[in-house]
């Protein structure tokens, strides 16, 4: 219950910060972009999307941020079902499951290796996963 108050808490500062109307088209740093977090510090939002045609994959398979609130938005174009879930170092969030949408998922992090994948059905042994990278 800790960790949902904490993910609504973080979500709900991003809200009111107005996140989600920027765009981080440079490529560069794992479609990473800073952000205010409810602590005060830095938050990172993370961008992140399946194909149109729905096959199982993440159009990146590495992502990387700095240690602290990360979020990873996920746009998933497709009729197909997916979601995102982070595991890894203590770390557990998983968005909701998501067609012809966007969702996302939050987590705390620290310096070390998470995996993220799709939780739906077999799409992570069909290839849909990635390694986030914290320092």
């Amino acid at each position: 219950m800790t960790r949902n108050l904490a993910t609504l808490a973080a979500v709900l500062a991003l809200a009111v910060a107005g996140c989600g109307g920027g765009d981080d088209s440079s490529g560069s740093g794992g479609g990473a972009t800073s952000t205010p977090d409810a602590a005060g510090g830095g938050g990172q939002q993370l961008a992140l999307a399946a194909p149109q045609d729905g096959t199982s994959s993440f159009d990146k398979k590495e992502l990387k941020a700095k240690a602290g609130t990360v979020t990873i938005n996920f746009d998933n174009p497709s009729i197909s079902p997916h979601a995102v879930q982070i595991e890894g170092n203590g770390a557990d969030g998983v968005s909701d499951t998501v067609t012809e949408g966007k969702t996302s998922v939050t987590a705390e992090v620290k310096a070390g290796e998470y995996t993220y994948f799709c939780p739906v059905s077999d799409h992570r042994d069909e290839g849909m996963e990635g390694t986030l990278t914290v320092k």
